[in-house]
């Protein structure tokens, strides 16, 4: 089974639909990924250029601001478990907390690519294909 335990730095996120590829928050994306030995884990992933806030303050900050913020960022946590499918190893991420209200709740599956200090976490839904890699 592949070691996924430590941190891992986002190099980039891409998504691939119909042969067109997009790189949702830009195409140097900052984030990471910490994978615990007691089997729990964090996900963040932000747009490199977020603007501050004008106000210096969230709760003051005008409704355009906070939902520039919120679409340029993104973070989960939970528990992870690894499990092979068809032969291939996967990382089960059981979500407890997210930015996002709907994802608490949900096991998000990642195809694993693992080699040396390179990552390569990846999943089909629908007709896109996401691909995020990270290094050690």
């Amino acid at each position: 089974m592949p070691d996924l335990g430590g941190t891992w730095h986002l190099i980039g996120w891409e998504i691939e639909t119909e042969g067109r590829v997009t790189h949702p928050f830009g195409e140097a994306p900052t984030g990471m990924i910490c994978y615990t030995a007691d089997g729990f884990m964090s996900a963040c992933i932000a747009r490199a250029d977020r603007p501050r806030w004008s106000t210096g303050n969230p709760r003051k900050a005008p409704d355009a601001e906070r939902l520039a913020a919120f679409e340029s960022y993104f973070h989960y946590a939970g528990t992870w478990r690894i499990e092979e499918r068809d032969g291939i190893p996967h990382v089960v991420h059981a979500v407890t907390h997210s930015l996002n209200p709907d994802f608490p709740g949900t096991e998000q599956v990642r195809r694993i690519d693992l080699s040396g200090d390179r990552l390569i976490l990846s999943a089909q839904e629908g007709p896109r294909h996401h691909r995020l890699r990270w290094r050690r």
